[in-house]
């Protein structure tokens, strides 16, 4: 057996604006769609939006993630979609910066979810 790919289910209260804001600031792409399901690809990457039960608190702390993408070039992702990532609301992106355990990383964050976007540091241990 073999895995292709895990794929996170985020229950999301607006499955347009999830998608959305996947399209816009990571550079995913909506293959599927239905009433209560999204499907949005990038490169290797699959993550499912689907709708939260209407009485879902989305401010629950338990509802908190944080993804992480590792990706080739974290400053190419991010100049790519800068324009969108600024517009989201204030603290709610972080640009590009080196952390200590060797890793150069960009933060956005779409209602619960903290999608950490980096790269190995060359050199770096």
């Amino acid at each position: 057996m073999t895995v292709r790919t895990l794929a996170p289910m985020l229950p999301v209260a607006d499955i347009d604006a999830a998608r959305d804001f996947l399209r816009d600031c990571l550079g995913f792409e909506e293959t599927y769609r239905d009433d209560n399901h999204s499907y949005c690809e990038r490169d290797n990457g699959v993550i499912r939006l689907i709708n939260a039960p209407p009485d879902a608190d989305m401010d629950d702390p338990a509802r908190q993630l944080v993804i992480y993408m590792d990706v080739d070039d974290a400053d190419d992702i991010y100049a790519k979609h800068k324009n969108a990532l600024e517009a989201l609301p204030d603290r709610h992106f972080r640009a590009p910066f080196d952390r200590p355990y060797g890793q150069r990383e960009f933060h956005a964050i779409h209602g619960p979810f903290l999608f950490m976007v980096g790269h190995k540091i060359k050199g770096a241990q």
